[in-house]
């Protein structure tokens, strides 16, 4: 017997060893990452000089250029990609639906028409100039406010249908498409009586624009992001329990109604905020959970950190193919988003069909 239990205590260590692994192996691509997007850009930048101008040294111009137009932007792209990873992620768990996340749930297209109202209605958009780059959003916690409004509302929607008429996950997503289009013909006709500066300030809002958010934004998203994780991995093992069933869940004493209502809110708020200052990011929360739950599993003791990593590095490397791609040109990091997770939501509902049928 003590045998068996040395060789169980042996197989856990292995176990456990990989996850932590995989974790650090997530952190070292995430600082390549961050060295490749500091380097490109109109102004290359050698390892040297990069390294130099992080430690306050080499020529003013390089410490300029890192410090006050890509860190920034770095910095934005890594929480923004943290939010909505682990959104998706948590929201895949509780509502035991794995195409879940901001995007197909309707949480952007709610927080882009709150954001649209607040632009429209609020004056929270304004045109500096006469170029397109100088169209600016003035009043950007307006915008966030209204954004967890428009984001918050499709997700009671969404519970209502879960928890009192019992629908089924895919009468969820079914929901969550019905939601992007209510509110997505709802922004239309705001933009249809705007006038061309609040509507141009909606659409390039709209684009995504992840040099948009400044030091005092970032922070914000930072701070929500970490308190969201605390809360997040404090659950880790009530999470575990959920992946039996909300039955056995129960079963262990945990209170399932509770959990479901404090982090759906907490996932909107967290994707919410960084949707309002960046504008609409898609299938980041779909994406970054599905990739790494090939490597550690439903463990959410590591899938919520892998998450939050490996949303960063997504957002990350799609922010330098959309700086990178069409130089000098910045390609809208929301689009390039998209496009990349279509394909993959299109992989997720075959398999989930194919599963059904052979169920």
């Amino acid at each position: 017997m003590s045998k068996h239990f040395s060789s169980s205590k042996n197989e856990y260590s292995r176990y456990i060893g990989k996850k932590w692994f995989f974790i650090l192996a997530l952190v070292a691509v995430l600082f390549i990452t961050v060295l490749i997007s500091v380097s490109v850009g109109s102004v290359r930048l050698s390892l040297s000089e990069i390294l130099r101008a992080l430690f306050g040294g080499g020529e003013e111009s390089s410490r300029i250029i890192i410090w006050n137009v890509r860190m920034p932007r770095i910095a934005t792209a890594i929480g923004v990609g943290i939010a909505l990873a682990m959104a998706g992620c948590i929201m895949q768990n509780v509502l035991r639906n794995p195409l879940a996340s901001a995007t197909t749930l309707g949480v952007a297209p709610g927080a882009s028409f709150g954001a649209a109202l607040a632009i429209i209605y609020f004056s929270a958009g304004a045109q500096m100039g006469t170029a397109a780059s100088s169209i600016i959003v003035t009043n950007p916690y307006s915008v966030v406010a209204f954004a967890f409004l428009g984001g918050i509302s499709t997700t009671i929607i969404i519970l209502l249908l879960s928890r009192v008429f019992g629908a089924s996950p895919t009468v969820l997503i079914l929901s969550g498409v019905a939601l992007s289009a209510m509110f997505g013909g709802a922004t239309t006709m705001l933009q249809y009586f705007a006038d061309d500066t609040q509507m141009a300030s909606v659409v390039y809002w709209t684009f995504g624009n992840l040099g948009r958010a400044g030091w005092q934004e970032i922070t914000l998203i930072y701070a929500l992001c970490a308190t969201a994780f605390v809360y997040f991995i404090l659950n880790r093992w009530n999470y575990n329990a959920m992946e039996s069933g909300t039955n056995t869940a129960k079963s262990l004493g945990i209170n399932v109604d509770r959990l479901i209502l404090v982090s759906m809110t907490i996932a909107t708020l967290i994707s919410a905020t960084a949707i309002a200052f960046v504008g609409t990011i898609g299938f980041i929360g779909l994406i970054a959970p599905h990739i790494v739950r090939r490597f550690v599993g439903n463990d959410h003791r590591f899938l919520i950190p892998c998450s939050a990593l490996m949303g960063a590095i997504v957002m990350l490397g799609a922010d330098v193919v959309s700086r990178t791609a069409v130089p000098p040109a910045i390609l809208p990091i929301g689009a390039l988003t998209s496009f990349l997770g279509g394909p993959l939501f299109l992989y997720l509902i075959i398999k989930q069909g194919k599963r059904r049928q052979h169920d």
